[in-house]
């Protein structure tokens, strides 16, 4: 029997969600906004006006990097609340008659904040989904629907009231909207194991540019591949998603262990995880983070502690250098671990506010995926290139196990075989420290910009050009940034992209900023 868990909040206190948006624009030659506001109006949506009070205050509540709280940020005309697919299919149809571009939000974790905030596009709106976040699991068939501006936490939380052996592999950060996550990939604890969040969707509706509604069967092949990797905003407004459950033990083992930079301990311990990592059994995720002169290493493992820690401490094919001890395992169940990697409880896992450093704290991001090992000496480098850069981090996840059976084309999503592990540069600075000057967070961002410089000789090869994650969108890659995101997938599947776009788009809405996507008849503006 399924089980239904609808977790929306009151209207005025929702929370805006990741979600891959797009600026749809018309074919209408002249905007028309106070005739779009009239339309939505008319068929009884919500919406909220530049000037009204409650504006500021829905869009700016969950703005996920506060860099873009400043009065410069160029924001919507509206924020339009759907409240079902019908009002959803309606804005749709109201932006094309009327000429105004629609963004959509449903995380709001965007890294620029292009879900919500103008980037050479004046005069759009943004659809908030954080309405639309019911969740339905089904025991029977190990299956769950759910809705685009449901958390992952929301997600886990439903799944786990409805069984203790069923679980989802998604991401780890608990306020990250499923639309975005599941749209650009999604990777986190159990993809060793389960592969991405993409690679367990097995339907989906949609909204196309026309206001048509559409699942896998009727909107096709193409564009069912297109929005699993490729940006569910970029060729209409993904509602649900069909997800397949996947099997986790009674018991699940997890540990942190913190390994000092005194006398080159985390730089070894890191040399010896990049190789070890990714090839330790797939029931076992072991992530790194690099900050502060130390490396701080957390575990996820299908199992018990006992058949753990000999796999851990191996001296051929373990990471001893961690001195990982009885006492630093700890047993608990699959919800309870998705719980301990955010250092929350299971009853937080519904939450919808980040954390005060997180809400307080504006932040540069970019990515990178590592074939190879990195050489000793390189990671003592790196390690001294962080010290004076207190809030500078360097996250590295394990790939291997499922990931590499997992052909590249298979969704648009490519970073899979010969991927050892990806590598997440972030650097923060507080958003209220009084610079006036405009260059608040000018030497954090330049820190990530000179570290990403620094890898490059070490992220790419003569056969595979630099990676990068779409869901992790950084401006700075620049107007060639496609083969980054999507490998060889960006030319070799170009003919089956327009013809996505033909007939998804060019009767209808067609989508436009100043980046083009993979498939160019259309082009985008982020998360």
């Amino acid at each position: 029997m399924a089980k239904r868990f609808n977790l929306a909040a009151p209207l005025l206190l929702t929370l805006t969600f990741l979600f891959s948006s797009c600026s749809m624009i018309s074919s209408s030659s002249q905007a028309s906004p106070a005739g779009f506001l009239q339309c939505l109006t008319k068929a009884n949506i919500s919406v909220f006006e530049q000037g009204e009070d409650l504006f500021n205050t829905q869009l700016d509540k969950y703005i996920r990097n506060p860099k873009f709280l400043a009065n410069t940020t160029g924001r919507p005309l509206y924020v339009v609340m759907p409240a079902n697919a019908h009002h959803v299919q309606i804005a749709v149809r109201c932006g094309s008659l009327n000429g105004v571009p629609l963004r959509v939000r449903s995380g709001g974790h965007d890294y620029e904040g292009l879900s919500y905030r103008s980037v050479g596009i004046e005069g759009f709106a943004m659809l908030d989904m954080s309405e639309l976040r019911t969740v339905v699991v089904d025991n029977q068939t190990s299956t769950a629907w759910v809705e685009s501006g449901a958390t992952l936490g929301e997600l886990y939380y439903a799944i786990s009231k409805a069984s203790d052996l069923l679980g989802f592999p998604a991401g780890v950060c608990l306020t990250v909207g499923v639309g975005g996550h599941f749209s650009g990939g999604g990777f986190g604890t159990l993809m060793r194991k389960h592969g991405l969040a993409v690679g367990n969707v097995i339907d989906a509706e949609l909204v196309d540019a026309n206001g048509t509604l559409l699942n896998k069967t009727t909107m096709g092949d193409d564009v069912f591949w297109a929005i699993r990797g490729g940006g569910g905003g970029s060729f209409g407004v993904v509602l649900k998603w069909q997800v397949r459950l996947v099997p986790v033990p009674a018991t699940v083992s997890v540990f942190k262990v913190s390994v000092s930079n005194s006398q080159g301990a985390a730089v070894q311990a890191v040399t010896k995880w990049q190789k070890v990592a990714p090839a330790l059994p797939e029931e076992l995720y072991i992530r790194a983070l690099v900050q502060n002169d130390m490396a701080v290493f957390r575990a996820v493992f299908l199992g018990t502690c006992d058949a753990l820690l000999p796999l851990v401490m191996s001296r051929s094919d373990g990471i001893p250098e961690l001195n990982l001890r009885r006492s630093d395992c700890k047993e608990m169940t699959w919800i309870e671990s998705v719980a301990y990697v955010n250092n929350a409880t299971v009853e937080d896992l519904t939450k919808r506010t980040t954390s005060e450093f997180d809400s307080s704290n504006g932040f540069k991001a970019t990515t990178d995926y590592v074939r190879r090992p990195i050489r000793r000496e390189v990671w003592a480098k790196i390690f001294n290139k962080q010290l004076g850069q207190p809030n500078a981090q360097i996250v590295l996840v394990p790939y291997g196990g499922r990931m590499s059976n997992v052909k590249e084309d298979a969704t648009p999503f490519p970073h899979r075989a010969g991927v050892m592990y990806s590598m997440q540069l972030y650097n923060y600075w507080p958003v209220d420290s009084g610079d006036e000057s405009g260059n608040a967070g000018a030497v954090q961002s330049k820190w990530v910009r000179d570290m990403y410089a620094f890898m490059s000789p070490y992220v790419s090869s003569n056969s595979k050009s630099r990676g990068a994650y779409f869901n992790c969108r950084d401006l700075d890659l620049g107007p060639d940034w496609g083969p980054k995101y999507f490998n060889s997938l960006f030319g070799k599947h170009l003919g089956r992209g327009m013809g996505v776009c033909t007939r998804m788009f060019m009767k209808g809405l067609v989508m436009g900023s100043r980046f083009l996507l993979p498939f160019p008849c259309l082009v985008y503006d982020g998360n």
